[in-house]
């Protein structure tokens, strides 16, 4: 199945991995991690506030749930803050050569990594 908006849900659900998960209300909780980190790297963007444990609570609970094929879904859910995503994704060593969703083909080292992440991660 290919990524996409369309399929985002579908795709999700497929890869979706939680044996404590009973009902749809747990996944749609795991889901809303993707508009929490949004929020949390739209602060970072506008006011230099940078919650760096709490994205990475937040990644390791989507890693968990989704495996591997998160790295695929946050890329396409967080598009327009990459070069933030790509240092935490980095630290936690589940960046892959290229990610691919919307027909699209996005190489790793075309994604600039924001060097504030990168030297608060570094400190950690």
């Amino acid at each position: 199945m290919k990524l996409g908006e369309s399929t985002f849900l579908l795709y999700a659900a497929k890869h979706y991995d939680n044996p404590h998960c009973y009902d749809i209300t747990e996944f749609e909780e795991d889901m809303k991690r993707f508009q929490y980190l949004r929020k949390l790297f739209g602060r970072y963007k506008q006011f230099g506030d940078l919650k760096e444990r709490l994205i990475l609570n937040h990644l390791i609970i989507i890693y968990n749930c989704f495996g591997t094929e998160a790295t695929n879904m946050l890329f396409m859910k967080l598009s327009d803050y990459q070069d933030y995503l790509k240092p935490f994704v980095d630290y936690l060593n589940f960046m892959p050569d290229y990610i691919e969703y919307d027909g699209k083909i996005i190489y790793a080292n075309k994604i600039n990594s924001d060097p504030i992440i990168t030297e608060k991660l570094g400190e950690i």
